[in-house]
């Protein structure tokens, strides 16, 4: 009896997903799978998704859960495809509600767009745990990126989403709604708690530098070498650091049909009469034409 993690890597938004199983009773959950879209082409396509449900079947393995650690806005999530074609509970933040209120309001969304998360299968909160065959998964409430972070705790392996990158990149940005800097910190500080030896994997890594894909540390390492929030850096320090990179960062490419879809599990917005799907793109900066 062992537990099995296997990552695969998204190049096109330097995402990280991955399947974790139980090898004696095939028992897996899928970790913040992507979907791949083509924005100039304004194109989706699934053989990012396919490639997950193909290590899936060629593994005979049972999908029990497909567990978003956010509300990604860097990436269309393929939790509704795999969902649709293997099962598998699609799993969220219970601060999700929140955020799905914020941008029902910014996409001026259909009066009838629920933010309760219905959406969603299941929405955790703090100490909520999720057996998986012999091992069990236990959630951790980690926000300060967006509102509805969790971690998701697994024999001493943690899936740490957009907290933490690798300690040469740093943390997570905390400029989105709902984002907080000081908050974050003490997420962080919840996942340094879990002990020096547990190992953190994570939801992208950047490749300063160009240097090669790595997407998996410790704690201990974290503490020790990580550039913005080492050991030795007080919380105060921490905010000023954060809040004054995340004043020099654009959006995010994909932002928003991320977030129109990613709010909604991952299922795409809703067809109109003519059966034809349309993202909405807020305009900026319309006071300046007058």
């Amino acid at each position: 009896m062992a537990l099995q993690i296997e990552q695969f890597f998204h190049k096109a938004t330097f995402t990280l997903s991955y399947i974790v199983f139980d090898d004696q009773t095939k028992d897996c959950a899928v970790i913040d799978p992507a979907l791949d879209y083509d924005q100039l082409a304004s194109s989706i396509n699934c053989t990012y998704a396919k490639q997950l449900i193909a290590f899936i079947k060629d593994n005979e393995l049972n999908l029990k859960y497909i567990l978003e650690t956010h509300a990604h806005a860097d990436h269309i999530s393929s939790a509704f495809y795999i969902k649709e074609r293997i099962g598998g509970d699609i799993c969220i933040g219970g601060g999700i509600k929140g955020i799905q209120q914020t941008f029902k309001s910014l996409f001026n969304l259909a009066k009838d767009f629920n933010t309760q998360g219905v959406q969603f299968d299941r929405l955790l909160k703090q100490g909520d745990t999720l057996p998986l065959g012999n091992f069990e998964f236990s959630i951790l409430e980690t926000p300060g990126h967006t509102a509805d972070s969790l971690t998701y705790v697994i024999d001493d392996n943690a899936f740490i989403g957009d907290t933490l990158f690798m300690p040469d990149s740093g943390s997570a940005r905390c400029d989105f709604p709902g984002g907080d800097a000081a908050l974050l910190y003490s997420s962080i500080q919840k996942i340094y708690a879990l002990g020096d030896n547990t190992q953190l994997y994570m939801c992208h890594d950047y490749q300063p530098g160009g240097r090669e894909l790595k997407f998996l540390t410790s704690v201990a390492e974290q503490r020790a070498e990580n550039i913005q929030i080492n050991a030795a850096v007080s919380q105060a320090d921490y905010v000023k650091i954060r809040e004054a990179r995340d004043a020099t960062l654009a959006n995010p490419r994909l932002i928003f049909p991320s977030l129109q879809c990613n709010i909604q599990a991952g299922e795409l917005p809703a067809a109109d009469a003519d059966n034809l799907r349309f993202f909405k793109t807020p305009i900026a900066g319309v006071a300046n034409l007058h």
